[in-house]
Order: structure tokens, then C-alpha cells, then sequence
């Protein structure tokens, strides 16, 4: 199987999983439904404003401008995975842009598409239901994405002597995060360990390329 097909079908097969999984988290949990994996594991149903790993943005213009920004990111990660199987790079690098692609992807439907086709969650109420397009809990590009996975594997208090935050309660890994997160973060974590020097590189190989073409003309 050729690069570009296997990049399509990671591409494919963590969307349909990262899908599948919110939009059931979305029509089973109600807001803030925890479940116990294990005491360090758990599934705990947030919804935040877009960004990875729960945290949020500018209120609604932020929510718009993190939106749009993320449709741009997700158009050049698109042209730039062609552009990497065109130069015939490292399989493992264009596998790894297309990581961070998925997740993008995965978090934008969620911002694009849930508030027109999802009523509301609610904290310990209704678990929300699938409605007609457009009759749902906000409009284009202001939906909330679901979040689910929860690992608090150490808990305790900052020494008294540290500075500022002696004494305060402390929890790792405290964020509640999803599968687009975790493709974002596997991606971006591989391309800094081993595919950090592929872009020197790639820009050499680049203008080498456009340096024969004006030889060539």
C-alpha cells in the first residue's frame, strides 16, 4: 500500500473512531457523568470551547477566530501532507502530519457541526438528543467539543517550601482530553523526537528542485 493511501486510511479510521465516540458520549452522558475505568482511568463526560485538552478562548468572537484559524491550519496540514508524499519523504513523518491533521479535523466537526445538530447537554440532567439541522443548541462554528477521557494518576499537595504554590492541591494529568487530542499530541511529540531535521531537509531539497527547473527554462 502506497504512503498516500495508508495516510487516507489513518486519516479515516481516527475520525470514525473519534466520532463515533463523542457523538455517543453526547447522546448517552449527561454533562459532568463520570465512570470508573479504574481508580487512574475514568471517562468523564465536558464539552469545551475548541481548544485541546479543555481549555478555552475569547468567549464567542474568540470561539469564531479559533474556528476559522483551525479551518486554515487544516487546509495548509492538507496541502502539506500532499506536498510531503509528492517529495517522497519519510513515511513516518507524513503518518505523523496526518495525526495532527485528524485531530485538527475531529475538533473542528465538533465546533462546526454539534450546536446545529445536538440539543444541549445539561449537568446532571437529560442527556442531549440528535434534532433537525439548524434547530440545535448554537450556530456554525460556536458548538462545543466533547471530551471524555480522564487520567488523575497522582494526587496530592505542593511541599510547603515551593514557592507561591506550597500547600495548594495539585492533580496529574488533570486535563480531560479526547482522541483528536491524543492524535494532535502523538503526532507533534514524533515529529519533535525523530523528524525534526526531515524539514532541514525538505527546504534544501526545495530549492535544489527550483534551482534545476530555472536551469532548465
Amino acid at each position: 500500500m502506497s504512503i498516500k493511501y495508508k495516510s487516507i486510511l489513518l486519516i479515516f479510521a481516527i475520525l470514525l473512531i473519534d466520532q463515533i465516540l463523542k457523538i455517543w458520549i453526547k447522546t448517552h452522558m449527561f454533562l459532568g457523568e463520570e465512570h470508573f475505568i479504574t481508580n487512574w482511568f475514568r471517562i468523564h463526560f465536558i464539552e469545551n470551547e475548541g481548544m485541546a485538552f479543555g481549555m478555552s478562548f475569547g468567549g464567542r468572537w474568540g470561539k469564531l477566530l479559533l474556528s476559522l484559524f483551525r479551518m486554515v491550519a487544516i487546509a495548509f496540514l492538507g496541502w502539506y501532507i500532499a506536498f510531503l508524499i509528492k517529495s517522497k519523504t519519510s513515511n513516518g513523518l507524513v503518518l505523523s502530519i496526518s495525526l495532527i491533521f485528524t485531530g485538527a479535523l475531529g475538533n473542528l466537526l465538533d465546533s462546526a457541526f454539534y450546536g446545529l445538530i445536538f440539543t444541549e447537554s445539561k449537568l446532571w440532567g437529560d442527556v442531549a438528543q440528535m434534532t433537525t439541522l439548524g434547530a440545535g443548541y448554537e450556530s456554525f462554528l460556536h458548538g462545543r467539543v466533547v471530551d471524555m477521557f480522564y487520567f488523575p494518576l497522582i494526587k496530592g499537595s505542593y511541599p510547603d517550601w515551593i514557592p507561591f504554590w506550597g500547600g495548594d492541591y495539585f492533580e496529574f494529568f488533570r486535563p480531560v482530553f479526547n482522541i483528536a487530542d491524543s492524535a494532535i499530541s502523538v503526532g507533534v511529540v514524533i515529529v519533535l523526537l525523530f523528524y525534526r531535521n526531515s524539514f532541514n531537509a525538505l527546504n534544501e531539497n526545495t530549492i535544489k528542485q527550483d534551482k534545476e527547473k530555472s536551469i532548465i527554462a
